[in-house]
C-alpha cells in the first residue's frame, strides 16, 4: 500500500484473467466448428457440389457462417483436414493458424450477429433433423483461476529466516508459529518505522486465495475491536498478509495461566468480545476460530480479537451452512472462552492453551459445577452459550446478537472494593524535644515594598542581640528543668522499665517483642490421610490428593451430609483430614484455602499418641480455630511434630444451583505448611 496504514487486496487482475479465460474457451469452440465446417466443404467443392456435404458434416449453413471459416492465402495454405485437425496445437516456431487466431471481443460480438442475421435470412432445417452439437474437443482445457480445486491441497510454507525482507518492505525478525501450510512472523516495517505481523503462505496453495479474500474482507471491517489487517499481497510464488502488532498486550491464555479471572474481570471479557463479534456478524463476517490466543487484553483494560476470518482460512476451516452455523461456532466459541476464565479448565477433554481439560466422564456442565464459587450468573451464561442442552432447562443463545441481549440483562458486576491500607497510627508528638527560639533574622516586608538588602541585617545592635541570646538561654534551661523534672516524676510512678517505652516509639528500627526472627520456609506435605477416628466413611478419599498438589483449582470435597455438625443428637461431631510432613518438623504457620466458609482447627499429636491415625480427637492439642475461604494459622510458639489435623466442626450449605444442593460440604483447594 502506497500509506502503509490499510490494505485492500484488489482481485480487478484475477478476474480480468478469468473474463480472458473464458474468452478463449469460447474462441476455441468457434474454431473447432470452423474446422469441422472447413474439412467437411473441401471434398465437396472439388466435385461440385456445396450445401449437400455441409449438412452431411452435421453443420447448417447459418453455423457455418457464424463460424467465420478462414480463407487460404499464399503465405498461409490450408492444410487437409484429415492429416491435420484443427484443434492440433502448432509446433514450435511454425505460425499460428488464422483459424485458431483470438478475437477482439468486438469481433466476436459482430460475427455472431451476422451469424444470427444469415440465421433468419436462411430456410432453417427442421428441429428433428438437426443433430445435436458436439463439445469442444481441446487436449489442454483452459480452466477459470478462480477455480481453486485443481491447486494442490498441501503445500509446504515458504521458507524463510530472520532478517529476509518481505515485498521490499517488510523485515522478518522472530517466528511466532509454524505450520506445514504458513508461518507467522514478527517483522518491522521498514517505511514506517513500526512492528507488524506477516502470515506466509505459498501461492501455489489451494487456500491462498481464500486467504486473500479473508485478508481483504477482514481489512474493510474497519472496527478498532479487531486487530486490523494492513497489506494482503500475491508477489510472484508467496502470499503474505500483514496485520497489527499489539506488543504491549496479553492473550488470555497468558492471563490464566495463574489462575481463573475474578468475575468482574470475566464480565467484562465476556461482554467486551461478545459486543464485538455481534458488530462483525451483523456485516457479514464471522471469526470461525475464537480461542484464548485471539483475546488480547491491553494495559487500558480494553479487550481486542485478533485473526478475525483470516485464522479461519489459514488452516481451512469453515462451515458447512450459511450465516446461522457461523453465528453457532462463534457463540459456542465466546461460550468456552467464559467456562475457561471461571473454572481455569478447558470445556472438553483434551488439554489445551495450557488448561487443563474436563474428566470425560463429565458432559453438559456448567462451570459452578466444575469449581466451587463460582458466580452464577455467569455460570449460566456460559452454559446456555456453549451447550446445546444447559442444566436446569435453560434456553440454550444460538447467536452473539443472542448472547449479547442476555449480557445486558445481566446485573451488572461491579469490581471488587480496593483493600484499604492497614490502620497506623499517627507517630507521637516528641515531647523532649526542645522548643527552638523563633529566628531573629526573618524579616517580614510589606506587601509591594522591595525586599531589604542582604546586608542590612548586619547593622542591628548590639542591645538587641544580647536581648535575644538571653532569651534563648532561659528557653533553653526551663526546658532542660522540665524534661528532668518530668522523667523523675514518670520513674518513680513506673519504674525504671516505662521509661523506655517513650523512647522505643520514636524509631523505627527497635524490633517489637512479637516480630518474627526469621521468614517462613515452606514445609512439603507428604501425604494426606481422610482422619476417621470412629469408623465412618473416608470422606472425599478419591479427592485427597488434590489438597495438597499445589493447585488452588484442584479441590479436596468432603462427604455431603444432610445435617450440620453436632446440630441433632447423634450426628456427627466433626470430620478431619490429617497432614503427614515425613519426618518431624519445627512448624510455625499454617495456611488454608476453603471455596466457602468453613471452620476449622488445627491441632497436633498429644505427647502419649503412638498412632495418629487412631488416636480420639481428644488425644490431639488444638493450635487454633478459624473460620471463612482464607485462614492463616500463625502459631506464637512453633512447635514440633510430624502429624497436623485439620479438624472440621462446621461446613456451609451448598446452593441451589451447585452440586449436591442444600446438603452442607467443604471444599479445600490448597493446604500450605511453614516452619
Amino acid at each position: 500500500m502506497a500509506d502503509g496504514t490499510k490494505a485492500v487486496v484488489d482481485t480487478s487482475a484475477a478476474d480480468g484473467a478469468a473474463d480472458e479465460a473464458a474468452l478463449a474457451a469460447a474462441i476455441d469452440e468457434l474454431a473447432d466448428g470452423t474446422a469441422r465446417a472447413t474439412s467437411a466443404g473441401s471434398p465437396a467443392k472439388k466435385d461440385g457440389g456445396g450445401t449437400d456435404s455441409g449438412a452431411a458434416a452435421g453443420t447448417t449453413d447459418g453455423e457455418a457462417r457464424a463460424a467465420r471459416p478462414a480463407a487460404p492465402t499464399a503465405s498461409t495454405p490450408t492444410a487437409p483436414a484429415a492429416s491435420t485437425p484443427a484443434t492440433t496445437a502448432p509446433a514450435p516456431g511454425e505460425p499460428t493458424p488464422e483459424t485458431t487466431a483470438p478475437l477482439s471481443v468486438s469481433e466476436i460480438a459482430a460475427e455472431l450477429a451476422s451469424g444470427d442475421a444469415a440465421a433468419t435470412r436462411t430456410d432453417p432445417a427442421p428441429a428433428a433433423a438437426a443433430p445435436a452439437k458436439r463439445p469442444p474437443r481441446d487436449p489442454q482445457p483452459t480452466h477459470d483461476p478462480r477455480d481453486t480445486a485443481t491447486l494442490p491441497q498441501t503445500l509446504p510454507a515458504p521458507q524463510r529466516r530472520s532478517g529476509d525482507m518481505i515485498g521490499h518492505r517488510y523485515r522478518l525478525e522472530e517466528c511466532i508459529s509454524s505450520t506445514e501450510t504458513f508461518s507467522s512472523w514478527r517483522a518491522v516495517d521498514e517505511k514506517l518505522r513500526r512492528a507488524v505481523g506477516v502470515h506466509l503462505m505459498a501461492s501455489g496453495h489451494q487456500r491462498a486465495r481464500k486467504v486473500l479474500a479473508a485478508a481483504k474482507s477482514a481489512a474493510l471491517l474497519g472496527d478498532p475491536r479487531f486487530v486490523q489487517v494492513l497489506d494482503a499481497v500475491q508477489e510472484g510464488e508467496l502470499v503474505y498478509v500483514v496485520r497489527e502488532w499489539l506488543p504491549h498486550a496479553s492473550d488470555l491464555a497468558k492471563l490464566l495461566a495463574d489462575g481463573p479471572l475474578e468475575p468482574h474481570e470475566a464480565y467484562q471479557m465476556v461482554r467486551q468480545v461478545t459486543d464485538a463479534v455481534a458488530a462483525a456478524h451483523r456485516r457479514g463476517q464471522a471469526h470461525l476460530r475464537l480461542t484464548p490466543r485471539c483475546v488480547l487484553r491491553t494495559d487500558s483494560g480494553q479487550y481486542r480479537i485478533n485473526g478475525i476470518a483470516v485464522d479461519a482460512a489459514l488452516r481451512g476451516l469453515g462451515v458447512e451452512g450459511g450465516g446461522e452455523d457461523a453465528e453457532r461456532v462463534d457463540t459456542r466459541a465466546i461460550g468456552a472462552l467464559l467456562f475457561a476464565a471461571l473454572t481455569h479448565r478447558w470445556p472438553y477433554p483434551e488439554d489445551r492453551y495450557d488448561l487443563k481439560g474436563l474428566p470425560r466422564n463429565l458432559r453438559e456442565v456448567a462451570p459452578e459445577q466444575v469449581r466451587a464459587g463460582v458466580h452464577k450468573g455467569l455460570s449460566e451464561l456460559a452454559a446456555r452459550a456453549l451447550l446445546d442442552h444447559p442444566p436446569h432447562h435453560a434456553e440454550p443463545i444460538t447467536t452473539p446478537d443472542g448472547l449479547a441481549r442476555a449480557i445486558a440483562l445481566m446485573p451488572r458486576i461491579r469490581p471488587p472494593q480496593p483493600e484499604l491500607p492497614a490502620f497506623t497510627s499517627p507517630p507521637r508528638h516528641n515531647t523532649h524535644a526542645l522548643p527552638t527560639a523563633p529566628n531573629p533574622t526573618r524579616v517580614v516586608a510589606a506587601p509591594g515594598t522591595a525586599p531589604a538588602p542582604v546586608a542590612a541585617p548586619v547593622r542591628r545592635s548590639g542591645r538587641r542581640l544580647r536581648t535575644v541570646v538571653k532569651v534563648t538561654a532561659s528557653a533553653v534551661a526551663l526546658g532542660a528543668i522540665g524534661v528532668a523534672s518530668w522523667q523523675l516524676v514518670d520513674n518513680l510512678r513506673t519504674g525504671s522499665t516505662a521509661v523506655a517505652s517513650p523512647q522505643a516509639s520514636s524509631t523505627s528500627a527497635t524490633p517489637t517483642a512479637h516480630a518474627a526472627t526469621h521468614d517462613p520456609a515452606p514445609i512439603p506435605v507428604k501425604d494426606a490421610v481422610s482422619y476417621n477416628p470412629l469408623g465412618e466413611k473416608a470422606d472425599g478419599a478419591a479427592s485427597l490428593p488434590k489438597a495438597i498438589d499445589d493447585d488452588p483449582a484442584s479441590e479436596w470435597q468432603t462427604n455431603w451430609y444432610n445435617d450440620a455438625f453436632g446440630s441433632k443428637p447423634g450426628t456427627k461431631e466433626g470430620t478431619g483430614l490429617l497432614l503427614d510432613l515425613g519426618s518431624a518438623q519445627t512448624v510455625s504457620k499454617v495456611t488454608l484455602k476453603w471455596s466457602t466458609a468453613t471452620t476449622a482447627e488445627l491441632r497436633m499429636p498429644g505427647k502419649n499418641v503412638g498412632n495418629a491415625q487412631t488416636a480420639k480427637p481428644g488425644d490431639f492439642t488444638v493450635l487454633g480455630k478459624k473460620a471463612g475461604t482464607a485462614v492463616e494459622y500463625n502459631l506464637d510458639s512453633p512447635v514440633t511434630t510430624r502429624y497436623l489435623l485439620i479438624w472440621l466442626t462446621n461446613l456451609s450449605k451448598n446452593p441451589d444451583g451447585g452440586p449436591n444442593p442444600g446438603k452442607y460440604q467443604a471444599f479445600l483447594g490448597d493446604v500450605k505448611v511453614f516452619g
